[in-house]
């Protein structure tokens, strides 16, 4: 699996379950990832959805019709959110559901265009199931097992859901998760990279070289991974 180096992380909430049924998007959640590091930037935009929302809905998200009487409907946002995401790699927690209701969307809208052919998706449902076969693999049940701070996540929301599912990306990907450490600029890393490159004058940095047993012994531990986890591991996917 080839790794993009821009990726956005999407939730939405919806009125409903099924868009063929009249259901609407009322909120869109957008976390930017350049070379799975967050780079502050987000998209997040509460939609009318001109169609009375499900009680079942509200009860899973909050949102009600009152709260969504003055807010701007998709059509009058659509070009700036697919300048966001265009060209980047989606990542979403079952993404058919999500793709299934923007398509639906973009229809309405007028556009020609899929998700499908403004982005790639990669869903990490499909991903987290591969991983963690017969286990449950909600974005909750994925928050308790790498150890997630979820606890702000009293009703589903669309922004923060993105922000959740960035640091399980992470974390089930074999990246760093503890965000905190990065900032959108980025100058912390390059402060801790010039502390890091700091040494005593005349100590010379001395730079030991793989042999070639350890070079092959260091690949038979990658295919041993590449074989546990069903596909590249995230070692030769980003091409260390």
């Amino acid at each position: 699996m080839t790794v993009s180096a821009r990726q956005i992380v999407l939730d939405t909430e919806t009125t409903g379950l099924e868009p063929e049924d009249g259901h609407r998007v009322i909120e869109l959640g957008c976390v930017e990832m350049v070379n799975r590091r967050p780079t502050g930037r987000t998209f997040h935009q509460y939609l009318n959805p001109h169609r009375t929302i499900d009680p079942g809905a509200v009860e899973v998200h909050g949102l009600t019709n009152e709260f969504l009487a003055d807010k701007p409907a998709f059509e009058d946002v659509v070009d700036e959110f697919l300048e966001f995401v265009e060209g980047a790699e989606l990542v979403i927690h079952n993404a058919p559901f999500d793709v299934g209701f923007l398509d639906h969307e973009l229809r309405l809208s007028g556009k020609k265009q899929s998700m499908g052919g403004v982005c790639r998706v990669l869903d990490t449902l499909v991903m987290a199931r591969q991983r963690h076969p017969g286990q449950r693999n909600s974005l909750d049940a994925l928050c308790k097992r790498y150890d997630v701070d979820n606890s702000r996540r009293e009703l589903h929301g669309a922004l923060l859901d993105a922000q959740i599912l960035a640091d399980v990306y992470l974390i089930m990907t074999g990246g760093q998760a503890a965000l905190s450490l990065d900032t959108a600029s980025g100058d912390a890393t390059e402060s801790q990279t010039q502390r890091r490159a700091e040494r005593p004058p005349g100590v010379e940095l001395v730079v030991l070289r793989a042999g070639e047993d350890e070079r092959r012994r260091h690949d038979d531990c990658l295919d041993r991974l590449d074989q546990a986890l069903g596909e590249a591991c995230a070692w030769r996917r980003l091409g260390l």
